[in-house]
């Protein structure tokens, strides 16, 4: 390839320091996820402003990549709200996870190790909807429970985001709205119970992949919106918002990268690349300078290359390179 800036490790022993190459500089991509530039489908808006009106949970499908996690963030944002508090829900996970989980081996351990024992809230950790129910509350009530870095913010509404519930038990989404709905909890090691201030119910957002259906029961009390993949138009809005691109990598080099783009996503790939690949392939490009409808001498292998991005798999790859060759 004629740009080297890619070329730091060569697998063959030979050092930067040989070869007068440097690292290149830590970029954070967390900046990417930025709520200041989300932007939200006018539906979604829409489905959001319904949720918060009636004071029910939103569910959100969609493919992986398409902004459900983001969008939990983004609502905290323009509400002026804390970070969202997020529950990455397991297959394992039950309603109680979602308030609280009490080290029973950790305090097991302790009891047979230590003189002195300790308090068993020293081994009860909040989770997601019980930090939001502890924050509705006077710092006085929940400041002996939180961490430190939320101590004395309350009393304040919170977003929580149970994210990927689709992964959840089949009785898990029922439980979740039970509990929700009483804005309460009990933590049964302890017998402390504490309930929410209504004034400050949590905002629940759930995000959903459709891997599985969810009970019949469960959606009917949500506040229900699929965010389809974005079309082209769209997709160079949200890329233009979230990515500084130099000034030589034009418009018109990036219209021709979402083209490509969405031909690749058109093929029979067994994990189609979604937004977030997208932008990462996209600042690819651009550190390259490769135009895709106009590759000059050594390119070819250099955007062979970045498909490692889009791909998830060599099978994946392996198509992708082939319509490269075939179909360009």
């Amino acid at each position: 390839m004629t740009n080297n800036v890619f070329q730091i490790y060569l697998g063959s022993g030979s050092t930067i320091s040989e070869r007068g190459v440097q690292l290149p500089p830590f970029q954070d991509l967390a900046a990417l996820d930025d709520p200041a530039d989300y932007l939200a489908a006018p539906g979604l808006a829409d489905a959001v402003n319904v949720a918060l009106t009636l004071g029910q949970p939103l569910l959100v499908t969609g493919e992986p990549g398409t902004g459900k996690t983001q969008l939990a963030a983004s609502i905290a944002y323009e509400l002026g709200l804390p970070r969202p508090l997020v529950f990455h829900t397991k297959t394992t996970s039950t309603a109680r996870d979602l308030f609280y989980q009490y080290d029973s081996l950790r305090h097991f351990h302790d009891a047979q190790f230590q003189e002195d024992e300790r308090a068993i809230e020293n081994y009860i950790t909040y989770e997601a909807l019980g930090l939001a129910i502890l924050l509705s509350l006077s710092p006085a009530e929940a400041n002996p429970f939180l961490p430190d870095d939320l101590r004395d913010t309350g009393p304040l509404r919170s977003v929580v985001l149970v994210d990927e519930i689709d992964k959840a038990p089949r009785d898990l989404p029922n439980d979740i709205l039970n509990e929700v709905e009483h804005l309460s909890f009990i933590v049964k090691e302890t017998g402390r119970a504490f309930r929410a201030q209504p004034e400050q119910r949590p905002i629940l957002i759930l995000s959903s992949n459709s891997e599985k259906n969810l009970p019949d029961a469960f959606l009917r009390r949500c506040v229900f919106y699929h965010i389809a993949f974005p079309e082209q138009d769209r997709l160079k809005e949200i890329v233009q918002r979230r990515l500084k691109l130099t000034p030589t990598f034009t418009p018109q080099m990036l219209d021709h990268a979402l083209a490509h783009f969405a031909e690749i996503r058109e093929l029979s790939l067994k994990k189609k690349p979604a937004t977030a690949e997208l932008l990462s392939w996209i600042r690819v490009l651009d550190k390259l300078q490769i135009d895709v409808n106009a590759l000059r001498p050594g390119q070819a292998e250099a955007i062979a290359f970045t498909y490692a991005i889009l791909a998830k798999s060599n099978e994946d790859k392996e198509l992708i390179l082939g319509h490269m060759q075939t179909g360009r």
